[in-house]
Order: structure tokens, then sequence, then C-alpha cells
């Protein structure tokens, strides 16, 4: 195998070999590429506004200080991908008609004012921020409404604002009235007002008409009067033109005449002098005419001669130039032939010497060219066995290690992808607890803190934590006793028996004395709910019947066992005693 690339003739191509025009042209097409590609990505990125539109390029790092965006008319602007965008805003004109009815005037009479209003986004800058702001992503229509609510408000306030009279007498303080008012509050909504036109101004009861109604019967009273004096001025003027016609015509009759007789007598004297004249001049005519015969007869003889002389001079030096230059000419010839003959022979000896020498060097490169064409034929072979073999080793290497890595690049990312997974889901999960704890906190901490700013307001009206305390006792005392009472509802007794043994050391009974302490226990007790919530019990309520004896109603059963009995109701019944 290595034998027979051995034997193999390989050409190798170096670096050094690629010719310089392959590099030039090389180095001029990646030089137009990129320029192609920052061209194309100029074009892609930067974004051209007409001059009847708006530019609105919004995202990360667009607006300065208070600005939300960056406005553009009539230029462009780069805008850059993912953190930018944009959007254009027309400056189309847009009519509006506000068929505004039954609007009140300062003399609270209702008028009629349809009108037509031309608005469109303004392109001061400010006025294209609060477009960008207001209008942005909204239709014609959407527009159109929105400017329309406003003229329609301002548009009222200013027919209250000025009497009937000057809205219809003064249509351009009108116009300026509303042109200061709608214009500002169209400009906070990114508009301006480009024209208005008033179609017609009317009033429901009748007002304008009659103004017109009176204006026009003192046009009338007016116009007869204007005409009365203006036929009487006429008739003045007439007489005046007459008599004026009258002194003009005799003033030109006579000037007439005048100029008639002068006119004659100039003409006399003008052909007098004419006549004069064109005889003098006759004369000089002549004498001028037979001069000029005289000189130009003497010119054309003296030129004649002149020519014949010049003549026969010149055909005498050309038949002498002739003459020398054929013999020049013939002398020049034999010199060029001699010398051409010695340069020919010359220039053979020099070509066999060069002849010669040329073929020695040729012959000598030859030989030391086919030497190098085996080197390096020896060369390439030799380089290409080595190529092959690492091939072969590399394929071999290939084969094997391609799986392994393959299998552990999918375990790795396998691994990878579930750690991220469990992260996320993690991370997932301990955001919603996080979130659901911190609402929750903050729900508790919202009812503690109204419920401390409930107690802070009910503490300082009642004047103190004390009167409050017991304010609030009192209000909880139905709830107190009504659980008391639901706790003990489902109990049914007539009546408590209370056996006991006998009599106390003090000669009374168990049921005495307990009794007579809870008697003891009443005024504490009393007292207690008197600091505590307020309340006072009457004196006699505390009072027990019996407490000096201390002597309690007792039954003795047959065993010797004293019964106390205590009634419960109406429907008592007394217990057998028990053993």
């Amino acid at each position: 195998m290595y034998a027979k690339l051995l034997s193999t003739p390989v050409i190798a191509v170096e670096l050094g070999d690629v010719p310089t025009f392959v590099w030039v042209f090389a180095g001029f097409c990646l030089f137009v590429a990129i320029i192609i590609f920052f061209a194309s990505v100029t074009k892609m990125f930067y974004k051209r506004c007409a001059s009847n539109q708006v530019l609105v390029v919004y995202g990360a790092r667009t607006g300065g200080e208070g600005r939300t965006s960056k406005t553009i008319h009539g230029g462009g602007s780069f805008v850059l991908p993912v953190i930018q965008s944009y959007e254009y805003l027309s400056l189309e004109p847009i009519q509006i008609e506000i068929p505004l009815r039954g609007a009140l005037s300062i003399e609270n009479i209702r008028v009629n004012v349809p009108s037509v209003f031309t608005v469109a986004v303004g392109t001061e800058a400010s006025v294209m921020n609060q477009a960008a702001v207001r209008l942005l992503g909204l239709s014609t229509q959407e527009i159109r409404q929105q400017a329309e609510e406003i003229i329609f408000g301002q548009l009222r306030q200013v027919v209250a604002s000025m009497p009937i009279e000057d809205i219809n007498r003064d249509r351009d303080a009108f116009l300026t009235h509303i042109q200061q008012s709608v214009e500002p509050e169209l400009k906070k909504i990114g508009l301006v007002l480009i024209n208005v036109n008033i179609t017609d101004i009317t009033d429901e009861s009748g007002y304008i008409d009659a103004i017109g109604q009176k204006a026009a019967s003192e046009a009338i009273q007016q116009a007869r009067g204007d005409v009365a004096d203006e036929q009487k001025k006429g008739e003045i003027r007439v007489a005046n033109a007459d008599r004026e016609k009258d002194v003009e015509v005799a003033n030109a009759q006579k000037l007439r005449e005048i100029g008639t007789r002068e006119a004659l007598r100039e003409q006399s004297v003008r052909i007098a002098e004419l006549e004069k004249e064109q005889t003098i001049g006759e004369k000089a005519a002549e004498r001028d005419r037979a001069v000029q015969v005289a000189n130009m007869l003497k010119e054309q003889t003296v030129g004649e001669r002149t020519a014949e002389f010049q003549r026969e001079v010149q055909v005498k030096q050309a038949d002498q130039e002739k003459r020398i230059a054929v013999a020049d000419a013939n002398a020049a010839a034999v010199d060029g032939e001699n010398i051409a003959e010695g340069k020919i022979a010359q220039s053979q000896a020099t070509l066999l010497v060069e002849k010669a020498e040329a073929y020695e060097k040729g012959e000598a490169r030859k030989r030391e060219a086919e030497a190098a064409v085996i080197e390096i034929q020896n060369r390439a072979m030799a380089k290409a066995a080595m190529a092959d073999a690492e091939r072969v080793e590399a394929e071999k290497r290939a084969e094997l290690e391609a799986p392994a890595k393959a299998e552990k690049a999918r375990v790795v990312v396998e691994a990878e992808a579930e750690a991220e997974k469990r992260r996320l889901e993690a991370e997932g999960e301990a955001a919603a607890i996080y979130a659901k704890l911190e609402a929750e906190a903050r729900g508790q901490y919202e009812i503690l803190a109204k419920k401390g700013e409930g107690l802070k307001q009910i503490v300082s009206a009642c004047g103190g934590a004390k009167e409050a305390f017991q304010l609030m006792m009192l209000e909880h005392l139905d709830n107190l006793a009504e659980a008391s009472a639901k706790a003990i509802s489902n109990i049914k007794f007539d009546k408590v028996v209370v056996w006991e043994n006998g009599r106390g050391g003090n000669g009374r009974s168990s049921t005495a004395d307990f009794l007579h302490g809870m008697a003891g226990t009443l005024p504490p007790m009393l007292q207690v709910m008197k600091d505590i919530g307020g309340v006072e019990i009457p004196d006699a309520l505390a009072k027990l019947a019996g407490e000096k004896s201390g002597e309690e109603p007792v039954t003795v059963a047959s065993n010797g066992a004293a019964v106390s009995t205590v009634d419960v109701g109406p429907d008592e019944e007394e217990l057998p005693p028990r053993a």
C-alpha cells in the first residue's frame, strides 16, 4: 500500500505558490461582503420617517428625563432589536363635525353652532411626546372621538362666555376665543388645531332672526336715504359736468386754431431748411464720390504690380529649395543604407552568441528542474503516506470514541435537564408559598393595623384606656349573657336538693355556710364589675335575707341527715331523701 502511494505522483501546492492577484481578489471580496453586511444591518435597524409621519421609538434608553419614548419627525433613528420597538403616528388632518345644539350663551339663550374642526398630530417636541403617550396605537376614529369630547366641552364654554350678538356679529373674535380655549386642551393629548369652520349660528327662540330683521330694516332705510343722496349728488355732478364740458370745448377749439397756425409756420420754415441742406449735401456727395474713385484706381494699379513681383520671387525660391532638398535626400539615403547594413551584421553576431548562452543555461536549468521535481514528488509521496496513516488512525479512534462521547453527552444533558427542572419546580413552589404567606401576612398586618387605629380612636374618644375598656365590656355584656344562657339552656331541673350530715361546728349547717360565703363574695364581685365595666347595682340587691341568723330551711331525713331544699321554679317537686 505504501509502495503504491510512493509511486503515485503528487503535486503539492503551498500557500506561497498562490498568485498575488488571488489574494487581492479574495481581500476585495471580503471587503465588499463586510460592506454589504453592514449596509443590510443598517437598513434592517435604521427606521426612516416620512414628512407626513412621526416615528415613535420606545423601549430601553429611548427618552430623556420624564420621557417614555423618543419622537422623530422627518428623519430617522436606529431601533435596537429585542429591547426597542417603534410605531408611526400619522400627521394627516382629521376633520371632526361638531353638531353643537342647545348651548347656553351668557344671556341664557340656547344657541346652535354646527361647525367643522380640522385637527392633526403636532410636530413640536412637547406635543409629539404627548401624542406618543396618549394616542399611540389608537385608530383615527378613536382619536376623533377623544378630540370630539374635548371640543364639545370647550365650545360650550366659549359660547357661555360671550353674548349672542358678539357671536353672530364678530365671527373673528368668536373664532379667536375658540382657538385660545380648544388648542391648549388638544395639545395635552398631542393634537393641534388647524382650522375652524363655523357652518351656521341659529337659536331656538328666534333672537338671531329678530336681530337680522332689525338689521335688514335699518339697512333698507339707510339704503333709501343713500339712494336719494346719490340722486341729488348725481344731478349736481351732471350740471357741473355740462358746464365743464362747454368750457373745455371752447378752450380746445382755441388751442386747435392756435396750434394749426403755429404748425403751418413751422412747416414752411422746415421746408426751406431741408431744401438748403439737400443742395449742400448733393454737392458734397459728388465731390467725395470723385475722390473715392481716384483712390480706388490708384490702389488697384499698385496692388496688381506688387502681386506680379511677389509671384515671380516665390517661384524662384521654390525652385531653389526643391534642388537643395533632392540633393540632401540622396546623401541621407546612401548614409542610411550603409548604417543599416552594419547594424544587421552586428545584430546577427549578437543573436548567435545569445542563442549559444541560452541553450547552455536552458540545459542546466532543465536538469535542475527535473531533480527538484523528483525531490518534491518524493516528499509529497511521503507526506501523503503519513497523512493516510493518520487518517486511518483518526477514523479508528473516532469510531471508538464517538459512541462513548455521545452517550456521555446524553447522560450529562439529561442530568442537567432533570436538575434544572427540579430547581425550577422548587423555585416555583417556594415563590408560590412565599407569595401566599406574604399576602396572608399583609392581610393580617392590615387587619391588625386597622384594628389598632380603631382602638386608638376609641381610647381617644373615651378619654382613656380604662373608660374604653369599660365601654367595650358594656358592648359585649349582652353577648356574654347570651353565651352563658346558651350554656345551661339544655339542662332541665325543677329544684336542687342539698344533702348534708348535720350542723357544723358553729351551730350552722354546711349549706348555710356555703350561702353565707357566697354572699360574702358578692360585694367584691360588684366592686369589680363597677371598676371594670362601669356597672353599678343597687345596694338593696346586695343584701341577703337571714344574713345575720344564717339559718336556712332544712328538712331532716328519717336517717337523721339534713336536707336543704331550694326552690327553682313554680312547679317544684321535692326529691325523696337518699340513704
